[in-house]
Order: C-alpha cells, then structure tokens, then sequence
C-alpha cells in the first residue's frame, strides 16, 4: 500500500478522468466499487452449470475469481473501467444480402482490440499512479474480470437482452478495459436497464442463442460457433451461418440504441477497408503463410487458418455461387481434416446432386473400394451425407 491510498478529491479526480479520456481516445468512464457486482456470480454460476458456456472451459476454471474482484487481487479498492467506440460507419447487416461477400464481425475489422486498449490503459494507469498514488493493475480481457457487470456498476451502461453492455450513448459498440486500483475512488451510480419491451436483438438471432432474455446459450450463437468452436460446425447451424466467416453482430447492429450513437471519427476506431466486404473467393486459397500475412495483428488469427477456411467453406456453401466450386474441390484434399469436411459440404451445396454423387464415385475408385472416404470419422460422414440442407 502507499502513503496516499486515500480518497482523491472528487472534482480533480473527475476532470483529470475527462481529460485524459478524452486524449486517449477513450468514449466512457465510470468507478465501480467491486463489492457491487450483484447478482453476476449467480448468473455465471447458472450459465456453467447449464453448460451453456460450451468448450469455453477457462470461463468455468477461474469462476470464483470472476465473482469477486477482490478475489482476483485482495487490495483491490476500486474498479475504474474505460470504453472505447469501435461503432460501424454502415449497418453490417446490410453485408448479409451479399451472399458471395464474407461478413467479418464488426470488432475483428481493426487491429486486435487487446493491443489497442492495454497500452493506453497502462498510459492512464500510470497518469493515475503519478497524480493521485495508490497501486493498480490493468485488464483487457485476458484474466478472470467481468467487464460487463462491472462497467454496469459503474454507470457506462446495462446489460442489454442479448448480454452485452449497451449504453445509451455509444450503442452496443463498446471495447471494455478495467483498471484496479488500491484507492478508494467514489463509484458510480449504476446505469438502469433501459430495454424495455424490446425483443429485436432476441428475434433477430439465426439460431436461437437465447433462451429468454438477459440468458445465452454460447454453444447455439454463432461468434462461439466460428470462433471458439475447434470441431466441424454442427450441421443444424451451418445454413444459418450464411457469409458470416468470423463472428455474428445481428444482436449488437439491430438495437434500437445504436441510433443514438455518438459518431463523432475521434472517438471511433477506424476498421481495415479490405475487411469491410471481401469476396468469400479471395480468402479459398490461403495457406498458412498467406494467413498469418493477411491478418497480422488482427484478432482473427488467433483461430488459425483452418478454422477459418472451415467457415469460409461453410459461407461458400451458403453462397450459391457455382464459381466457387473449382476452389471448394481443391480443398478436399486439405491436410486438415476440419477444412477438408466443410469442403465436402460446400459441394453438398453447390453442386447438383448428380455431379455430387459422380464425384464420390471418381473418388471411391481413386482411394479403392477399400478404403474410406476419407480418414478422419467426421470427414467421411460428410461424405456420406449429401443431401442438400434447406435454406432458411
């Protein structure tokens, strides 16, 4: 602890927050005190037990800690959490009308958020430390901090319907930073839940991710299914995927509150013009190599180039777009066995059952009659299963 680990001034406090916010290009700030996270830990608690959280076991492995921030770091006396706008400057939903362009999530169009937010959360810590003492610890999603309700706490906005932070101000396009502190900062009043009677984000889910309001069921939504899911898509979500190869906004986008948004180019971050609407034909051909160039610094690396060309198959089987055979046919063959069984699905999709079923039997004779398939179980069911999914 140090000497000056009391309570600033509130007035100084405040200005030195609004200016240096401001000059980081930070949208929001509030406190909050960690003891008011409320009924957080019994949701999160809810949510694993129901195992709705998925494969996502580093949610569950740490939860206690999440619970409680003190848990996390006992000298810990105040949460001041920052949020920076990384808001559209289109409606992303209109990308899904284009079935032959990828639709990326509108976070994952910019350099990765995490190296963005820490080192600007380190600069503010640091100013904060210098002027006013105490000690601190930041985070940027990458320990057990439950950004969400703490940024609730401490007034940047609510937990919307579909359990994302929601703010009356900046919509639902909010990246999320916490720093601790061992001062005792005045919190702020928590911000009320203005959803209302709204159910857009609810009905708007293609796959049916909530099962009632403020509740998701991660193994259903299709951020999870494309990014944290390693295995093949389940074959009940892959038509409502449609051209979305790296996340889902359709919750976030169609709240009414985004209209509100401060748009103002300073306090937004800008997205990479190449992510903004890229043909699903031009990411078919990447190797690793050609992967890790494209999306240097992006937080779509970090699935790798075989889950993403699993669901840049899964977008070229939705598209229709018999152009894109040639390249779904030459990915049968892919070392990995996850890119090689959403090809074979893309062509359930796109080629006419006769042309499918003659390419089964070239192959058959290829690998001889003994032989599988394919070598991988999930690999050679898709083979097996070529009826061509309805659309929705």
């Amino acid at each position: 602890m140090h000497a000056r680990d009391s309570a600033p001034e509130p007035a100084k406090l405040a200005a030195f927050l609004d200016a240096e916010t401001r000059r980081l290009g930070f949208a929001a700030w509030g406190i909050a005190d960690p003891a008011q996270l409320g009924s957080a830990g019994a949701h999160l608690r809810t949510f694993l037990a129901e195992g709705r959280h998925g494969s996502m076991h580093w949610l569950a492995d740490r939860s206690e800690l999440r619970a409680d921030p003190r848990r996390l770091w006992p000298e810990t006396r105040s949460v001041l959490m920052l949020a920076m706008n990384y808001g559209p400057e289109n409606d992303p939903l209109a990308l899904l009308s284009e079935p032959d362009k990828a639709a990326i999530s509108v976070y994952a169009r910019h350099r990765d958020y995490h190296d963005i937010i820490k080192g600007r959360l380190k600069e503010m810590a640091g100013r904060l430390v210098a002027r006013f003492g105490g000690d601190v610890k930041v985070f940027v999603d990458t320990a057990p901090v439950m950004e969400k309700p703490l940024a609730a706490a401490a007034g940047i906005g609510w937990q919307g319907k579909h359990t994302n932070l929601l703010s009356r101000r900046h919509g639902s396009w909010l990246f999320l930073g916490a720093i601790f502190s061992t001062l005792e900062l005045p919190a702020d009043k928590p911000e009320e839940d203005h959803c209302g009677s709204c159910r857009a984000c609810l009905d708007i889910c293609p796959t049916a991710a909530f099962p009632a309001p403020y509740q998701l069921d991660a193994r259903r939504c299709i951020s999870y299914l494309t990014i944290e899911h390693k295995g093949q898509i389940p074959r009940q979500f892959r038509r409502q995927i449609g051209n979305r190869i790296y996340g889902c906004d359709d919750c976030l986008a169609v709240c009414p509150w985004n209209k509100f948004a401060v748009s103002a180019a300073e306090t937004r971050l800008q997205a990479r013009h190449d992510l903004l609407a890229p043909p699903i034909a031009d990411f078919l051909a990447l190797d690793d190599a050609a992967f890790r160039k494209l999306f240097s610094g992006s937080p779509v690396k970090r699935i790798g180039r075989d889950r993403f060309l699993r669901n840049v198959l899964i977008a070229a089987g939705n598209s229709g777009e018999a152009a894109l055979i040639p390249a779904c046919r030459a990915l049968i063959d892919d070392p990995a066995p996850v890119v090689r069984g959403a090809a074979v699905w893309a062509l359930t999709q796109l080629l006419p059952a006769a042309d499918f079923a003659e390419l089964k039997t070239r192959r058959l004779g290829e690998k001889g009659r003994s032989e599988m398939l394919d070598p991988d179980p999930d690999v050679a069911a898709e083979w097996d299963h070529t009826a061509r999914e309805p659309v929705q």
